[in-house]
């Protein structure tokens, strides 16, 4: 038991704070394993607590469970009790400006919102708690509309039903970066002796706590309505099938597309209500394979011109059209650049510019480069997006359009600084009816896109390595590239490599390398911020022929793509 004596005393001490009956069971059975001497439970304990859950891409994210490596109601207290610390020593009238908390309707969402009020409370933070589970988008948004100090969402987005995870926002509405992503989690492991925790109904009574209710989210979908390009597009008569995938963004999207314009909705009924189990889906993600199936059968039984999916928490949203065979989804980058030419095209022609990170599609700079407006590449994460669109706006007095991200994330014009899948949902529904109106399929008007800045075909390959020995794997997989680099792949010759890490490429140090190699092809190497994977990214550029399909340039893309991408995947077995 010694060479495990300091996780076992770390346990122990954490099973007298919890709070929760459910986590502490659970310890409790796990230590009497541990002083048995069963190996597995002992290597369980050391992986529970050894260090703690950090913020990645989009904050604090983990597997639901005791230990300081998991999601549980001690960890989110003492994250609590450091924001606050944090925002009282660094913001000048915290108190009263107040943190905003929304939640999804994961298992204990809800109960992690209202701890983490009672904890604020406890400091004399004034606190503003959503009355309801609702999308991510809403709580980024409700920040800057209350004039809060920071938010909190608590949410583990796509990720499958074990998790949970925590969101924290800026007084500007975007997700925290440097200098206060580092601070607050310096401040939280600062945190010691007990928190005060009082109970809701007192904060109540003191004024310190404000409990939110509807007229807050109908606002919001009036901003969302706000942002149609062009409002007398007619949508009366575009068939649209949608699910929420068993998460919270039903009442916004329906809401929006209704009063928008769009009255002809059909919800996958299974799919529609909360449901942190997420019964009808092996993994609650719309790109994840078989995601999607219920929504598609709909689509073919009501002959759908638009189908709509979100993510669980609706900060995502994947759109699949017509097809020859059926219904086909479209990549991130595929809707990304869509909604970018059309707004970029309807829109006023002033100083503007549009966002996406280093692992998105090159497509984005190519059609900012025809069009004469601002283009930033940011790293991977909707934070570093907002954060690019605000000091645009700032340091330019010029009119952010649009950002995107692969992994289906879009925000349009400055009304939410993160993902938002309930505007993109709208707004892409109006570039349907649009094209529509004009005689094409929406298909037409990509094909379009590629012609006059050329197709580029494009994979994401995730190598999951669970546990801290995956954690270990996909280390060892970064530095032996980092550290001798290949000079070429599938006999295509490597002309650049960009470090982020060493602060290459003019952004801030991050694990990523970057591959550049002839004839703009690229390949991009990065672990997961919020999931225990490698994931590699693969582009290629085709120029198409004056008299080519899109057909057969897509498929002579696809073929170098594949020899890319093969050549590149040897290397990592």
């Amino acid at each position: 038991m010694s060479l495990h004596l300091p996780h076992h005393e770390r346990a122990t001490a954490w099973l007298a704070e919890d709070p929760d009956p459910v986590t502490a069971k659970e310890l409790r059975e796990l230590l009497a394993l541990v002083d048995k001497g069963d190996e597995p439970a002992i290597k369980d304990l050391m992986e529970r607590f050894e260090g703690t859950l950090e913020f990645g891409t989009a904050g604090l994210r983990g597997i639901l469970g005791a230990g300081s490596q998991r999601m549980n109601r001690v960890l989110v207290r003492r994250v609590a009790a450091g924001i606050g610390a944090y925002l009282l020593a660094n913001v000048k009238e915290a108190k009263r400006l107040g943190v905003l908390i929304g939640h999804d309707a994961r298992r204990n969402s809800r109960v992690f919102s209202e701890d983490s009020a009672r904890v604020f409370g406890g400091l004399g933070i004034k606190v503003f708690l959503a009355h309801r589970p609702w999308p991510t988008p809403t709580t980024a948004w409700a920040v800057v509309e209350k004039k809060a100090a920071a938010g909190v969402m608590v949410t583990a987005s796509h990720n499958p039903p074990a998790y949970n995870g925590y969101k924290v926002y800026w007084s500007n509405g975007a997700q925290i970066v440097p200098p206060h992503d580092v601070g607050i989690a310096a401040t939280i492991d600062k945190v010691a002796g007990k928190i005060a925790m009082p109970e809701l109904d007192e904060l109540r009574r003191d004024g310190l706590l404000i409990d939110l209710d509807e007229s807050l989210h109908d606002h919001y979908l009036e901003k969302v309505i706000s942002l149609r390009a062009q409002p007398e597009v007619d949508g009366k008569d575009l068939v649209i099938v949608y699910t929420p995938l068993h998460g919270v963004g039903a009442l916004s999207v329906e809401g929006a597309l209704e009063r928008g314009g769009f009255p002809n909705v059909h919800t996958e009924k299974s799919q529609r209500e909360p449901d942190p189990e997420f019964p009808t889906v092996a993994f609650p993600n719309p790109e994840e394979k078989g995601a999607m199936d219920k929504v598609l059968a709909l689509a073919v039984e009501k002959t759908a011109d638009l189908v709509l999916a979100n993510d669980p928490d609706a900060d995502r949203l994947c759109v699949a059209l017509p097809s020859e065979t059926g219904y086909a989804a479209l990549t991130g980058d595929q809707v990304g650049v869509l909604l970018a030419d059309y707004l970029l095209t309807v829109g006023p022609q002033d100083k503007r510019m549009v966002a996406t990170t280093i692992v998105s599609s090159q497509l984005l700079g190519f059609l900012a480069e025809q069009a004469g407006v601002a283009y930033r590449e940011t790293l991977t994460g909707f934070k570093w997006i907002g954060n690019a669109a605000i000091e645009y706006e700032r340091e330019h007095q010029g009119r952010f359009v649009m950002g995107y991200e692969e992994a289906l994330g879009y925000s349009v014009g400055p009304l939410v600084r993160d993902k938002d899948g309930v505007s993109a949902a709208l707004l892409f529904a109006e570039l349907v009816a649009w094209n529509r109106a004009r005689g094409k399929s929406t298909r037409d008007h990509l094909d379009d896109i590629y012609r006059k800045v050329g197709l580029f075909v494009t994979e994401q390959v995730s190598i999951t390595k669970p546990g801290a020995e995956g954690m270990i794997a996909i280390r060892a997989a970064m530095t032996k590239f980092r550290g001798a680099p290949p000079t070429k792949l599938a006999d295509i010759a490597i002309v650049q490599v960009v470090d982020l890490s060493r602060g290459e490429g003019g952004l801030p140090p991050s694990d990523v390398l970057v591959f550049k190699l002839a004839g703009g092809r690229r390949v991009i190497m990065r672990p997961s911020g919020t999931e225990p994977k490698l994931k590699s990214y693969y582009e290629v550029r085709i120029t198409v022929g004056e008299k080519e399909s899109i057909g057969d340039a897509r498929a002579r893309g696809l073929a170098e793509l594949a020899k890319l991408r093969d050549a590149h995947q040897a290397m990592l077995t």
